[in-house]
């Protein structure tokens, strides 16, 4: 049940708000199993019990204590809300930061794994993290990997006695052909996870020299220069008319741990100044650059999108893998809606610019953004290619495994999980080269296209 974002590796369970029960509404007390994502939630006297479960095992996860009605608030002060639907059997839990809800079905009683002591030792963590992969993991066909052979190849090389070093170094190379920056491997402050073949991770260090590398090249004669949401949002005014905005990530705008409505009203106060009735007027075209954008939240992308736009549309829509022994199987696509803010919005013409640096929350923004009425265009790279909010797993000898079980839609169905979305206009992204030479071929193909308004095609 917990989400972790490309920006955020604190690791915690999260919730959304929702419209509180009404008081006739059957009760949420009871055992739930969700459908797709290993879990079961235990809501007993005002605290809910997340279990994670495989066919091997049975985990006790995250806790939460009741805030309000339905509504449960962990240590970390993130939020939950779980609801009935439709009466006393079927329910829903929503993500805060994530979009959709996650459907659950009342069962009688916990598995019977769940009610004995979980197995130990390195076998047993190897198990169950081979096992998590197995029943959750979308792309092994797409990625042309065989899960049953990694297994056969590495099970034989785990002992009662293999340290956690070696079983650490073990899970690292299992994973490793995936090249999916949404799957790692943790143990304590030890993380192996890595970037698609030819991209960048998205790190603090690098977002700070892009940062200065901008202001002092492509916006050295910029007007309104701005920064937003604890430094994750930058705008400016260029000369021939057009605006710039920058933005990092998509969390982080309240400060660390603050929870969604934070971050979501100080989005709100970043974008009633960027997007100002007078400046929505005047613009003559939007650069959005996403080139170095860590992840976040979904949530907090759908709503910028929804000040670019002034007619309703589908976004994309999301499903999960929900049958462990097929992985054609997952649950119904959820949409998730553009709706116009509000208020001032921007429609006009929009560049995107994007790369192997694009991220997460960061891609999902990048396909809501996709479907956009009106003139849309992508220049630089592919972005990374990968989309899903992260399962954490907990293993029986206290790491953990992260990995993806979600897709997200395009309206014909597609997925860029993988490869990433590719760019309409294809320019270098912060290379060595560009570096050297003080060079921005994205930023200024960016602006050479807005300038041509008839160019860009949506």
């Amino acid at each position: 049940m917990r989400i972790v974002t490309a920006t955020a590796v604190a690791l915690a369970l999260a919730g959304g708000a929702a419209p509180a029960a009404a008081a006739h509404q059957p009760t949420t007390d009871g055992i739930w199993r969700m459908d797709g994502y290993g879990t079961v939630l235990s809501i007993r006297n005002g605290t809910l019990q997340e279990y994670q479960t495989t066919a091997v095992s049975c985990l006790r996860g995250d806790s939460a204590q009741r805030t309000g009605p339905g509504t449960y608030t962990t240590p970390d002060g993130t939020m939950l809300t779980v609801r009935t639907q439709g009466g006393r059997d079927r329910g829903s839990v929503r993500v805060d930061g994530s979009v959709g809800d996650r459907n659950l079905r009342r069962i009688q009683e916990l598995p019977d794994a769940c009610t004995r002591p979980a197995p130990k030792g390195p076998l047993a963590a190897f198990d169950v993290f081979w096992q998590s992969f197995e029943e959750n993991y979308p792309f092994f066909s797409a990625k042309g990997i065989d899960w049953h052979a990694v297994r056969d190849q590495y099970r034989p090389k785990v002992h009662a006695k293999t340290a956690k070093d070696e079983l650490f170094a073990v899970f690292s190379e299992m994973v490793k052909p995936l090249y999916d920056s949404h799957v790692a491997v943790q143990d304590g402050d030890r993380v192996f996870a890595q970037v698609r073949p030819g991209t960048v991770l998205p790190t603090e260090e690098l977002d700070t020299k892009v940062k200065k590398f901008i202001v002092a090249h492509d916006l050295k004669d910029a007007r309104n220069l701005q920064d937003f949401a604890n430094g994750r949002i930058t705008y400016a005014d260029l000369p021939g008319g057009q605006g710039y905005v920058r933005i990092s990530g998509f969390g982080g705008y309240a400060g660390h741990g603050a929870p969604y409505a934070a971050q979501l009203a100080e989005l709100d106060r970043a974008l009633d100044t960027v997007l100002s009735q007078e400046r929505t007027q005047r613009l003559k075209g939007l650069i959005i650059d996403l080139r170095i954008n860590g992840g976040g939240s979904d949530a907090l992308g759908i709503h910028i999108a929804e000040r670019l736009a002034d007619t309703s549309y589908v976004a994309y829509s999301k499903r999960a893998r929900n049958d462990p022994a097929d992985p054609t199987r997952h649950t119904r696509p959820q949409p998730a809606y553009v709706t116009p803010a509000q208020g001032p919005r921007y429609t006009g013409p929009v560049a995107v610019l994007t790369g192997g640096s694009t991220v997460s929350a960061g891609e999902t923004f990048t396909q809501a953004l996709m479907e956009r009425p009106g003139k849309t265009v992508r220049i630089g790279q592919p972005t990374q290619g990968v989309f899903s909010d992260v399962m954490l797993r907990k293993l029986p000898n206290d790491m953990s495994a992260w990995l993806p079980n979600e897709e997200f839609l395009t309206r014909s169905g597609r997925t860029f999980d993988g490869t990433g979305i590719p760019p309409h206009l294809t320019e270098p992204v912060f290379t060595k080269e560009e570096f050297d030479k003080k060079r921005d071929s994205a930023f200024d193909r960016a602006l050479n296209v807005l300038r041509n308004y008839g160019g860009i095609t949506s």
